[in-house]
């Protein structure tokens, strides 16, 4: 009990199986002290300043009656409903607007008093007036039926809302499955992008490198091509014959000899100090001499010239064609 509470010996109060606390001036429950005694069944707490119940008073599941009247309670612990064997409470007097809703679970309240206190209108309506104690157990009956009606209101507004929360998740859970979903194919895209890049990229190399070797090939090939016809080429061609003089080939470089060397004695006799010599003389009159006959040979020797000139060629027109065959 706190400090402004006044110290009751319980002992004192305990009669029977009833434990009066009525006009004790107390402000609070006695909780801990009155969980020893188990036997008392009956509680009478009427006529105190108590302002509220805490939640450990639940506990004391052995009372079957209790007082509260004329306090100044404000509100019940939502675990009122834990006093299973509850069956008469007295709540006349307070300044109560609404009772927890685990009221329903009170199923053995027989008698209920609540008049004198601000209830909401619905219950005030199930209360009624509890002037006697027909009333009373009506109340009791009535209060009881609301509290379930409420508590059914209460649940469904409890499965309601865990079902749109359950919805909800399960929209959050799709969104993010969804999401997962779109990220993974994103992943496996750019993975198969990737792989096709690489794959060009060495295909490409594969194909520059094939044709390099394909360049490389076709120049060995021309550059063996072009040593097997060089060497057909010198196989097929036969080696040059040597070429035979012909007589009158034989004939002008001897007469060409012959004029070089007159050339040279005449202008050896007539160029230097030997022309006065006795062995120019004979030379200078057979130069006068030969340049006279050639005057009259010209025209002898031209036609002779054009006569060797197309022997010679039938000549070596008859040597090709036999070389030929």
């Amino acid at each position: 009990m706190s400090k402004g509470s006044k110290v009751v010996n319980l002992k004192d109060k305990m009669n029977g199986n009833e434990m009066d606390l009525s006009l004790c001036n107390l402000s609070e429950v006695p909780v801990k002290e009155l969980a020893a005694f188990r036997k008392a069944t009956v509680l009478d707490l009427s006529c105190n300043n108590i302002t509220s119940i805490p939640p450990e008073f639940c506990k004391l599941t052995h009372l079957v009656k209790v007082d509260l009247s004329k306090n100044q309670l404000t509100g019940l612990p939502d675990e009122l409903g834990n006093l299973c064997n509850l069956q008469h409470l007295d709540l006349y007097n307070n300044k109560l607007s609404a009772l927890p809703v685990s009221f329903s679970q009170l199923g053995n309240i027989k008698w209920l008093d609540l008049k004198d206190n601000p209830l909401g209108p619905e219950l005030a309506k199930a209360a009624g007036d509890c002037l006697d104690e027909k009333q009373c157990k009506q109340c009791a009956a009535q209060v009881l039926q609301h509290m379930k009606d409420v508590q059914e209101e209460v649940d469904k507004a409890r499965e309601k809302r865990f079902l749109k929360e359950r919805e909800q998740e399960k929209k959050k859970e799709a969104k993010q499955r969804e999401r997962e979903a779109r990220e993974r194919e994103v992943r496996k895209r750019e993975k198969a992008e990737e792989k096709e890049r690489r794959r060009k990229e060495y295909q490409a190399q594969m194909d520059a490198a094939a044709a390099q070797e394909n360049q490389r090939k076709k120049k060995e090939e021309k550059r063996k091509r072009n040593g097997q016809a060089a060497d057909k080429k010198a196989a097929v061609e036969p080696a040059p014959k040597p070429q035979r003089s012909s007589p009158i080939g034989l004939l002008l470089k001897l007469l060409l000899l012959l004029l070089l060397g007159l050339a040279g004695a005449v202008a050896a006799c007539q160029l230097t100090a030997l022309r006065e010599e006795a062995a120019c003389v004979p030379v200078g009159a057979a130069l006068e001499a030969g340049l006279s006959w050639a005057r009259r040979q010209e025209a002898v020797l031209r036609q002779l010239v054009q006569d060797w000139s197309a022997v010679a060629q039938e000549l070596l027109e008859s040597t090709q064609g036999a070389s030929k065959n």
